[in-house]
């Protein structure tokens, strides 16, 4: 037996058997090779690809050609087809239409939602409702829409038989069927499709605007008009700067509701653009409905820099 003055003998710790690091470097890397996230966003890359990108470029090679029905080969004419365009007036008339068109778009549709954010700000169960309410047309079809308009909006729909019921008279209005009003209506009816959209980027931004500043004022006196549009208002710009652009933008490639309420009419008032380029393209005409096209998105990718540049001006001097 030990005594008590000897002293144990020294534990050795255990040997480890461990893999080398660079096998298991190896490993991880053809692990996160396989699962790497960008494989998942290969289909939707593809699809941009075959649907977006390859009919771009095409676009503006097709512009350059005489491609029509009435031909059976495709031969380069070089800008014959832009200084046909630029020589006929109709086409500068669909880009007035379609200009007014989006401006009154805009202006409605920001009208519109932002009246709305600012009715539906406080979180009651009731305005919860109605804002899921003002929601559902952002998801509906915009052709679903606009045929429904077009029922209500004839002279013996629906619209015509209220306000008769309310005036205690017959009302046979022809909401579509005015040359000067007609835009306005069909532009409303647009606006009233995307408000739910505006809607909820206002509420938003009133929702993130710090309450200090608010308490800060209203203890300074300050009345609440004075507040709203002094100090909650400027810090909207963000906000303001998404849905003028996306209204603005957007609308300027516009077709399902125009097509489905006026088909362009009456007497081509509310023919834009892309109502113009569809009907060239229906008469076999493809290069200078190609043309148009690239004109179309030539003017929209013009246009969209300056008015984001002057937006984010705005922005910063708010």
């Amino acid at each position: 037996m030990p005594t008590a003055t000897e002293t144990p003998a020294k534990l050795e710790p255990p040997r480890q058997t461990a893999a080398p690091a660079t096998a298991r470097t190896k490993a991880r890397a053809a692990i996160a090779g396989r699962t790497h996230p960008m494989w998942f966003l290969a289909p939707a890359f593809a699809i941009l690809l075959v649907f977006f990108f390859l009919p771009t470029v095409f676009n503006f090679v097709y512009a350059f050609t005489d491609w029509s029905s009435f031909k059976s080969a495709i031969n380069p004419v070089g800008v014959d087809n832009f200084t046909d365009l630029a020589a006929n007036g109709t086409l500068f008339r669909a880009l007035r239409i379609t200009v007014v068109y989006a401006v009154l778009v805009a202006v409605f549709q920001n009208l519109f939602g932002f009246g709305l954010a600012v009715l539906l700000e406080r979180d009651t169960r009731t305005n919860k409702i109605l804002r899921v309410l003002f929601l559902v047309p952002v998801l509906m079809s915009a052709l679903a829409v606009g045929y429904i308009f077009q029922a209500l909006l004839k002279p013996e729909g629906s619209v015509n038989s209220l306000l008769g019921v309310l005036l205690g008279r017959d009302v046979d209005i022809a909401w579509l069927g005015d040359p000067t009003w007609t835009i306005v209506v069909v532009a409303v009816i647009h606006a009233w499709k995307w408000t739910g959209l505006s809607m909820l980027i206002y509420l938003a931004g009133l929702k993130t605007i710090p309450e200090d500043l608010t308490e800060a004022g209203s203890i300074d006196g300050a009345p609440r008009w004075t507040m709203f549009w002094r100090i909650r208002f400027p810090l909207l710009a963000p906000a303001v700067t998404f849905n003028v652009a996306t209204a603005l933008l957007g609308s300027m490639n516009g077709f399902d509701i125009v097509q489905a309420t006026t088909g362009g009419g009456p007497a081509r008032t509310t023919e834009i653009l892309n109502i113009f380029i569809y009907r060239t393209f229906g008469q076999g005409l493809f290069a200078q409905a190609t043309t148009m096209s690239l004109v179309l998105f030539l003017i929209v990718a013009f246009m969209a820099f300056p008015v984001i540049r002057i937006l984010r001006k705005r922005e910063e001097i708010l």
